[in-house]
């Protein structure tokens, strides 16, 4: 069978910088293709829609609504799929893969709580009721006293404190102080920056990455007033467009590995 690699989540400009680089033949996906196990072998739709593709190797950066059962199935054909299939399986859901990460970090107080939709949840002290399967600051809610809960969500105290968010590719990293308007902070805000890294953050990335299986990962931490992290979430498919110097990073990596798994 032919190599062919198939890069899944990448947008413009980003698909023409990577084709320009790869020597081995490719076929890019803005959204999910339809795909085909069979025998062991992966095929994917032809981007004219007409015929399947044979793919020896997978990239996949992207986060869609209904994509879990299709990382699945990257898991259960078994091939090179960066990141790991398996462990973008077991990390695309936020509740699951925060439990995992928990068990993983040395940074994981305080203690978390949980509430099914439709009850009601009463605090003393501020929280935060987190919901859903999207990352970038959607589906929260910070409240105190009787909170009325619409979806099954994740509750933790409100953290005051520095927002930063430790991104791993390979054994490069780089620590981002995260910003914004209001009390929801994000790598999006346009006085996001790059600050000296933290060798505990870099450390506790390494090790929740790794014990997750990925080779690429951004954990997000709060550090409080007496210095101390506290890890918010781990985010397996992290941005990789925001700062140039990351792109470079990551396009590096992909090229590298391609030739590693697919040349």
């Amino acid at each position: 069978m032919a190599s062919r690699v198939c890069i899944i989540g990448l947008d413009e400009p980003q698909i023409s910088l990577l084709k320009e680089r790869l020597s081995e033949p490719a076929c890019f996906y803005e959204t999910l293709p339809g795909m085909i196990v069979r025998d062991g072998e992966l095929f994917v739709e032809a981007p004219t829609g007409y015929g399947l593709l044979s793919v020896s190797c997978v990239v996949y950066h992207g986060i869609f609504e209904s994509d879990h059962d299709l990382i699945a199935g990257l898991a259960l054909w078994g091939g090179p799929c960066l990141p790991n299939a398996t462990a973008m399986m077991d990390c695309r859901l936020k509740l699951p893969c925060l439990v995992k990460a928990l068990r993983l970090t040395a940074y994981g107080t305080p203690s978390r709580g949980f509430a099914t939709a439709s009850t009601e949840y009463n605090t003393d002290v501020e929280r935060v009721a987190k919901w859903g399967n999207w990352h970038c600051g959607e589906n929260k809610s910070r409240f105190t006293g009787r909170y009325q809960t619409g979806e099954p969500s994740i509750i933790e105290h409100y953290l005051d404190g520095d927002a930063v968010r430790l991104v791993m590719i390979g054994d490069r990293y780089w620590q981002i102080k995260l910003e914004g308007d209001g009390w929801l902070k994000s790598i999006h805000h346009p006085t996001a920056s790059f600050i000296p890294a933290d060798p505990r953050l870099v450390e506790d990335t390494r090790n929740v990455a790794k014990g997750l299986g990925l080779e690429i990962a951004a954990n997000d931490y709060i550090i409080t007033a007496d210095g101390e992290p506290h890890l918010l979430e781990v985010n397996h498919i992290p941005n990789v467009t925001r700062f140039p110097e990351i792109w470079d990073a990551y396009s590096d990596y992909v090229i590298e590995w391609v030739q590693r798994q697919c040349g």
